[in-house]
């Protein structure tokens, strides 16, 4: 039975986990460690993290009840968001396992601060107003300009043609 640094163990469990977690199965191709050993070391980092969590802060935050329950406050989301930011991989797999959550959970989390950040500019956007004489110039540039791309299109399409037709017949005046 081959024995393992508590260094590389800890950093097989770090590649498990985080944005560019790999499987068990893939990592364990890739290391030569066999898969269940890699999976053992994955769930005894998890449950070190819940113990260790537990010691340290005895009573349960607003943010582990949260992750229980899966009702989790704007304001958390977006400290969570704002904080997994800040952090570089290595130490993003510890911050979620801190929380208690999934890196699913994180990128729901990021499209839930996005999704109200744009509809809170959308809500506040006060609408333009453009005056019928705006609007009406507008619309006359867009035909302007639709028919602009339309010449463009024929003339590209008869230089095409004419292109062909050289390569066909020789130039006009050509007698060969």
């Amino acid at each position: 039975m081959t024995e393992y640094s508590e260094a590389f163990r800890n950093r097989m469990v770090e590649r498990m986990s985080g944005l560019r977690a790999k499987t068990a199965t893939a990592l364990s191709k890739e290391v030569g460690v066999p898969q269940p050993t890699l999976s053992k070391w994955l769930r005894d980092a998890a449950t070190v993290a819940s113990v260790s969590k537990k010691k340290s802060r005895p009573k349960k935050s607003s943010t582990a009840a949260a992750s229980r329950t899966g009702a989790w406050s704007a304001e958390e989301k977006v400290r969570v968001v704002m904080e997994s930011a800040r952090l570089a991989d290595a130490e993003l797999g510890s911050f979620l396992r801190r929380e208690g959550l999934h890196e699913e959970d994180l990128v729901r989390f990021r499209e839930d601060v996005r999704a109200a950040a744009v509809a809170g500019l959308t809500a506040t956007k006060k609408p333009r107003g453009a005056t019928t004489e705006e609007q009406r110039r507008i619309k006359e540039l867009e035909r302007d300009l639709k028919r602009s791309q339309a010449a463009l299109a024929e003339t590209a399409a008869i230089l095409v043609l004419r292109k062909k037709a050289v390569a066909l017949w020789g130039e006009e005046g050509d007698d060969t």
